[in-house]
């Protein structure tokens, strides 16, 4: 098969998952298990185990939430370091920093404080600057690959309950047998599968989730298309 048939090949592809999606969609609305259903599937929540440490994502939505699961698993004994994330930066951002601009506080001051309200030691809390981060798939290589440096090769990840499955995949995928992950959702994260279709802000976390999802596989097939073809 040729590059110019197989990426064809691949559009058919695309376009007749994407009629799929709409359909079930569509067939969705009429039908509350079926909407439910649809809800549950982003959501993988595993129960912690001993590991080195737990991992606050930083990408996406409800960010407290996380930071409050991450505080629960060490005081129950699980890990013995909360590993958060952060420190995004534009081309903007770095623009005005030339001009002079410094932050009042280090990026990290305030959601350190917040583990340190709900248990967390400071000095077992370990901070990594991921700048240049700007989706998950990033924010693991960066993050995974800091772990790595210092010796950590198992971990909870903590993040939103509608991002847990594809979360996990994704450092499974980038790590492979480098690092143990686990994936807890928060538990007070206000995503709510059962009703998700009834408020604005859950129905855009959920067409992204599925958006996300469909990239993540349509850059996956286009890379082993253009592997193929060399």
């Amino acid at each position: 098969m040729t590059h110019k048939a197989a990426t064809a090949s691949i559009h058919r592809m695309f376009a007749l998952i994407s009629a799929c999606f709409v359909i079930v969609i569509l067939l969705a609305f009429f039908s509350g298990p079926l909407l439910t259903c649809i809800g549950k599937v982003p959501v993988l929540d595993e129960p912690p185990t001993a590991a080195d440490a737990v991992v606050v994502l930083y990408t996406g939505v409800e960010y407290y939430p996380r930071l409050i699961e991450a505080a629960r698993i060490y005081n129950e004994g699980h890990v013995k370091k909360v590993v958060i994330n952060g420190n995004r930066k534009t081309d903007v951002l770095r623009g005005i920093e030339k001009m002079g601009f410094a932050p009042s506080c280090h990026w990290a001051e305030d959601y350190v404080r917040i583990l340190e309200l709900f248990g967390v030691p400071r000095s077992n809390i370990i901070t990594i600057s991921a700048e240049n981060v700007f989706d998950t798939i990033s924010e693991a290589k960066a993050v995974g690959s800091a772990l790595l440096a210092r010796n950590i090769h198992a971990i909870i990840l903590t993040t939103s309950k509608f991002h847990t499955r594809r979360a996990r995949h994704i450092w499974q995928a980038a790590f492979k047998h480098e690092i143990d992950v686990t994936a807890v959702a928060a538990k007070s994260d206000p995503y709510t599968p059962s009703r998700w279709w009834k408020e604005g802000r859950q129905i855009r976390w959920v067409m992204a989730e599925y958006g996300a999802w469909g990239y993540y596989w349509w850059q996956r097939m286009i890379n082993h298309t253009i592997e193929m073809g060399r």
